[in-house]
């Protein structure tokens, strides 16, 4: 029997007019639609007169529910899924069913349209060449660490919060990587879109004093390469130079070699380090 193919389908982050006619007719020819909430999701299927049948596809079912998926399309049903809002399979349970297709040898395919990471980084305002996404940040000691990994993070990042959790966010992002700065946005795609660019400082000021509504994607400006650069460079200064070339020595590298390392380390032509054998 041939094997159905999952679907992958981008749904609107807001306004409706943003999904594509290439999704609408899929969700209306495929055997089933896999939906994170199918309270939220029938009333898109509705404004689009979208009669297929439904299942529910979430967090807490993601495995089992995903083992019933892969058992439908062995037998031939292709099927959509889709999540609240944007692109499934980023930072949702979708993740899980993809992988359990490919483990089985099932074909997938993906219906691009809305993500708000893409939606909130292009309007920013600021660097778009290279990013980071890190989706929402976890509620347990792992977030200390993340936020750790992050300080010298040269990329733009990407990271998703609710309102009641804002404030206390900006407040763990400025005493982990500094006042730089951030635009703030919500409402994305919707009549009341609102992007908020000031430094992480002036966000918490504004914040603080006005209640956040609606969720929030953060677009961070990454530091300076510059000046971690140069940090890099006097971190190395705090040791011989001497002591510094045997340190690549004992690694493994040839004298050349590590002088080269010191040289690139501390920012200064090797003539400058070479000085320093002269007498060996």
């Amino acid at each position: 029997m041939k094997q159905g193919k999952l679907y992958l389908c981008a749904t609107p982050i807001g306004n409706l007019e943003d999904i594509t006619y290439r999704v609408v007719r899929t969700l209306k020819e495929v055997d089933l639609i896999a939906a994170e909430d199918t309270r939220n999701s029938i009333k898109l299927l509705n404004h689009f007169d979208i009669k297929t049948p439904m299942t529910s596809y979430h967090e807490h079912n993601k495995i089992e529910k995903a083992e019933y998926l892969v058992g439908e399309l062995l037998a031939g049903k292709n099927v959509a899924l889709i999540t609240d809002a944007g692109t499934p399979g980023i930072s949702d349970p979708g993740e899980e069913l993809v992988k359990m297709c490919y483990r089985d040898g099932i074909e997938v395919t993906s219906l691009p349209g809305a993500a708000a990471c893409i939606n909130a980084l292009a309007i920013s305002g600021l660097s778009t060449r290279r990013f980071c996404f890190e989706a929402f940040l976890p509620t347990d000691k792992k977030r200390e660490e993340i936020l750790g990994s992050l300080k010298n993070e040269t990329r733009t990042i990407i990271i998703y919060e609710a309102p009641h959790h804002l404030v206390k966010t900006l407040e763990q992002l400025r005493l982990a990587l500094g006042d730089r700065r951030i635009s703030l946005c919500r409402e994305l795609t919707k009549v009341h879109e609102t992007v908020f660019r000031d430094t992480i400082g002036g966000a918490l000021e504004y914040y603080g004093a006005n209640e956040p509504k609606g969720e929030f994607v953060l677009v961070i400006e990454g530091r300076d390469p510059e000046d971690l650069k140069k940090e890099e460079q006097q971190k190395w200064k705090e040791i011989s130079v001497p002591d510094h070339i045997e340190m690549y020595v004992a690694e493994g590298l040839s004298r050349k070699d590590a002088i080269k390392r010191v040289a690139t380390d501390r920012g200064v032509p090797k003539r400058e380090i070479y000085k320093y054998t002269i007498d060996e």
